[in-house]
């Protein structure tokens, strides 16, 4: 694995800072899918949620060794604040929905765009996440894979 360049244009810290941002959001949808299981009642989409839920942990341990390797700890098991509040929007809009999976999957997809954005932006900056461009494709590829599934689940609701 090659090294942060010091030709970057970003410090090391700051690309550390980078991902320990990635993982936060990875953790909020790991919290995410977690409450979104418990909340709904209908099997296929608490198995759904379920699976999504054990890929983010995937994400965080990857991620964490990643950092790691750079020298720096990431002890986060826990989403950010932004993901918090969107954990307590997703609580408050399922109570006033009577739990309706379709307010769940619509919910699911602001956190998921949101990552998106975020390793968007990482990989569009090749020069300083170059070292590990390629884990952040692929689990951005896993996220948007997971936002296209909630997404036709959503139609689904709507049909």
């Amino acid at each position: 694995m090659e090294t942060i360049n010091s030709s970057s244009l970003k410090s090391k810290m700051e690309v550390i800072n980078d991902l320990k941002e990635i993982l936060e959001l990875v953790n909020d949808g790991k919290e995410g899918y977690q409450s979104a299981s418990e909340a709904t009642e209908n099997p296929e989409l608490k198995a759904l949620f379920s699976k999504l839920s054990g890929e983010r942990i995937v994400y965080a341990a990857e991620l964490k060794e990643h950092i790691a390797l750079h020298g720096e700890d990431a002890e986060n098991d826990n989403g950010g604040i932004l993901g918090g509040i969107h954990r307590t929007w997703l609580t408050i809009k399922q109570a006033l929905s009577s739990k309706e999976d379709k307010a769940i999957l619509s919910a699911i997809t602001t956190g998921e765009k949101a990552a998106l954005q975020k390793y968007d932006t990482c990989i569009a900056d090749y020069t300083d996440h170059a070292d590990h461009i390629t884990l952040l494709t692929e689990q951005r590829e896993g996220i948007r894979s997971a936002l296209s599934e909630i997404e036709s689940r959503i139609v689904q609701e709507n049909s």
